[in-house]
C-alpha cells in the first residue's frame, strides 16, 4: 500500500507516518511538507531514519502533489492550525489561510481522483457553531485539582451537545472562525468528491492533540504549551471567562488518532464517513486542573489573571467519540495525566524547546 501523508512533518502527521510504517506490512509512505514551520525539521529527520520518503512541497501548488506519483491512499494532515488564524496580528492573514486549509484539500482530492485513492481528512471541533457551543449551559465544578466548567446535568441541551460531549449533529453554521470555516468547506468537499467519483472518503474532526515533541504555542497545541511554558519559568495567565483558567478542553495523543486511521484505512467502507475523534469527556480538564498538576510535577508559581478574552476563545468543548468507538471499536489508550507526563518528561530533557519550535 502506498500512502501520501500531507503535511507529515508536523507533529500529527509525524505521528501517522510512524504508525503506519509500524502496523501496516508492505507500506510505502511519503511525507509531503513545505518545511515552512519552525522545528519541522527535527520531524524530517526522525522520518528519513524510519524510512518514510520526505518530499519538500507545497499543496498549494498542483504541481508539487502531481508529481509525487501514485498513491492508494491520501492523508490531509496539511493545515494552518491556529483558531486565531486570519485575524489581527496572526501569523498569516485570511487569504494565506484559505488557500493553506482549502486550495490545499482541493488540490489533493484532484489527485486523489486521478489515482483513485482513498482520501482521510483530518478536521477539528472548532467546524461547531460559536451559537450553539457558548449556548450550552455550564456550571462550575470541583476537583481534587480544581475548578473547571462542565455541562449543567439538569438543563436543556442545545442539538448536538450532551454530557458526553459535542457530537456530529451539533450546527456548523457560521461563525465558526475563518479556521473553522475552511475546515468545513474542506470536509463538505472531501464528502463529495467522495460521492462524486465513489472514492472512500474519512472525514475525522479532532479534538485537542497532545505528546511529547508538539510545537506547543499559546494559540495551539495548548497543553504542550502551557507545560513546557511551566517547566521552563516563563509567565503564564489565565486568558478570560473571569480569568480563573476554567475553560475545558478534551485532549488526545496523535498514536491513539494514528492506530485509529489504520483501522479506517484497512477496512474501507462503502461511501464517505464522519465521525469525532478525541479524548472525550474523560479526557477534559480546565486550565486550572492542568496548572495544580504543573504545580504538583514542577514546583509553585504564579499565574496571572486576564478577564479580557480572545477572537473565538470558548469555554468549554469537549467531543463526544462515541461514534468512532462504535464503527471502528476504537478508544484511547493514553489518559490525559500519562500525556501530561510524556510532555513534562520532554520538557526536562529539551528546555529550549519552545524556542527551537517557534512557541
Amino acid at each position: 500500500m502506498r500512502v501520501l501523508v500531507a503535511g507529515g512533518c508536523g507533529f500529527v502527521g509525524g505521528e501517522v507516518c510512524q504508525a503506519l510504517v509500524e502496523h501496516v506490512p508492505d507500506v510505502r509512505v511519503t511525507a509531503l511538507d513545505s518545511l515552512r514551520r519552525r522545528g519541522s525539521e527535527l520531524m524530517r529527520d526522525r522520518l528519513a531514519g524510519l524510512g518514510v520518503r520526505v518530499e519538500h512541497g507545497d499543496v498549494r501548488l498542483a504541481s508539487d502533489v502531481e508529481s509525487l506519483g501514485t498513491f492508494d491512499w491520501v492523508v490531509d494532515a496539511a493545515a494552518e492550525p491556529s483558531v486565531l488564524a486570519g485575524t489581527t496580528g496572526a501569523d498569516i492573514g485570511a487569504r494565506q489561510l484559505v488557500e493553506h486549509n482549502l486550495l490545499g484539500t482541493v488540490n489533493l482530492l484532484e489527485a486523489a481522483v486521478r489515482w483513485q485513492a482513498g482520501v482521510v481528512l483530518l478536521s477539528t471541533s472548532r467546524v461547531y457553531s460559536i451559537a450553539t457551543l457558548t449556548s450550552v449551559p455550564l456550571v462550575v465544578r470541583e476537583s481534587a485539582r480544581g475548578e473547571a466548567f462542565a455541562v449543567d446535568p439538569a438543563a436543556a441541551l442545545p442539538t448536538g451537545t450532551g454530557l458526553a460531549g459535542v457530537r456530529e449533529d451539533c450546527p456548523t453554521s457560521a461563525p465558526v472562525s475563518l479556521y473553522g470555516a475552511t475546515k468545513v468547506a474542506s470536509e463538505s468537499l472531501a464528502l463529495e468528491y467522495g460521492h462524486r467519483y465513489g472514492l472512500p472518503v474519512v472525514v475525522n474532526r479532532c479534538g485537542v492533540l497532545a505528546g511529547a515533541g508538539q510545537f506547543g504555542r499559546p494559540d495551539q497545541g495548548i497543553f504542550s504549551w502551557w507545560i513546557h511554558s511551566w517547566a521552563a519559568g516563563r509567565p503564564l495567565s489565565f486568558i478570560g471567562f473571569g480569568g480563573r483558567g476554567r475553560q475545558v478542553r478534551d485532549c488526545l495523543h496523535p498514536a491513539d488518532l494514528a492506530t485509529l486511521l489504520v483501522t479506517q484505512m484497512r477496512g474501507v467502507e462503502a461511501g464517505p464517513t464522519l465521525c469525532n475523534v478525541s479524548g472525550g469527556a474523560p479526557s477534559a480538564v480546565s486550565l486550572n486542573e492542568l496548572s495544580q498538576w504543573c504545580r504538583e510535577r514542577f514546583g509553585a508559581r504564579d499565574v496571572g489573571e486576564m478577564s479580557e478574552g480572545r477572537p473565538y476563545d470558548l469555554p468549554w468543548i469537549v467531543l463526544d467519540s462515541g461514534l468512532a468507538a462504535t464503527r471502528y471499536g476504537w478508544r484511547p489508550t493514553r489518559d490525559v495525566w500519562r500525556v501530561c507526563e510524556e510532555i513534562a518528561q520532554h520538557a526536562e530533557s529539551h528546555p529550549d524547546w519552545l524556542g527551537r519550535c517557534g512557541g
